[in-house]
């Protein structure tokens, strides 16, 4: 092992993952304790679109902490913008006038978080220029904290992430989502995962489009696919997998920018088999 290797991965205090990281953490820690208190439930696009003052509470102690550190910078999150894809699309050009944006999922997996199932997260990611330089995602629940700066790789407990090693669809585990949009996106999903159950391993559907693309990078998920997301759902959680190892495109396998709402993540080496049964299934 030479000295490279044996370095730890350490942030200074004044970076922009020092502040990322105490961003989550305490973001997290405060969801963490209102957990089983939500008082007022609310929905968005539909009955399956859900959000809480948590969700509310939290983006905005972020924001705060985000901006006494870097006040000129510009925040898209999620509770700041109206409901529904175009609303989406447009609060995302706007935020990529300004060189650096920061991109916050403040509760990824709200209904699981409603329900007290412990998968949920708080996803914050840092682009410059419409480049993602800078994910983290932290699930209170199991107090891990994953964390991605492009070109210097991607960690969780410090310790080194690499994506699995699966080679063929058939040895693989599988996630996927189901969409809140009930009307369109969810037939055309259901469609895939009926093509691609008989040809993996096993399918999993945890509610966290963050944690899962976490569990890729880690090589706890060979890969993962959902339909009808945003920005700030998945933006964190797409470094962690590059800087990992591994690939990430839209579904039809264009290459990954911010604007993307159809994913595809893998390990690499299962993700041209991944995208042809997605193909297969007219999706």
């Amino acid at each position: 092992m030479n000295d490279k290797e044996k370095t730890p991965y350490v942030v200074s205090s004044k970076s922009y993952a020092a502040v990322a990281i105490n961003c989550a953490a305490k973001a997290g820690e405060w969801i963490k304790s209102k957990q089983g208190t939500v008082q007022q439930l609310n929905t968005k696009t539909s009955a399956q679109d859900l959000v809480t003052e948590v969700d509310k509470g939290a983006e905005q102690m972020i924001r705060r902490l985000i901006l006494t550190h870097f006040p000129d910078h510009a925040i898209l999150g999620e509770e700041g913008v109206e409901p529904g894809p175009e609303a989406s699309a447009k609060a995302l050009e706007t935020a990529l006038e300004e060189d650096y944006v920061w991109i916050i999922d403040p509760v990824d997996g709200t209904t699981n978080y409603v329900h007290g199932f412990p998968f949920y997260s708080v996803s914050i990611a840092l682009a410059y220029q419409g480049e993602i330089i800078l994910g983290v995602i932290y699930d209170p629940s199991r107090d891990e904290l994953f964390i991605a700066e492009k070109g210097k790789g991607a960690y969780v407990h410090g310790n080194p992430t690499r994506v699995s090693g699966e080679a063929v669809l058939s040895d693989s585990l599988v996630a996927t989502g189901f969409p809140i949009d009930a009307a369109s996106n969810l037939p055309q999903n259901m469609e895939a995962l009926q093509a691609i159950v008989p040809k993996v391993r096993n399918v999993r559907a945890g509610g966290s489009a963050a944690l899962h693309l976490a569990y890729v990078a880690a090589g706890r998920l060979s890969a993962y696919w959902e339909i009808g997301l945003n920005a700030w759902d998945v933006a964190a959680g797409v470094l962690l997998i590059e800087e990992s190892g591994g690939r990430v495109t839209d579904t039809n396998g264009s290459p990954y920018s911010l604007k993307v709402r159809n994913i595809a993540a893998t390990n690499g080496a299962i993700h041209e088999e991944l995208l042809q049964v997605l193909a297969d299934a007219a999706f």
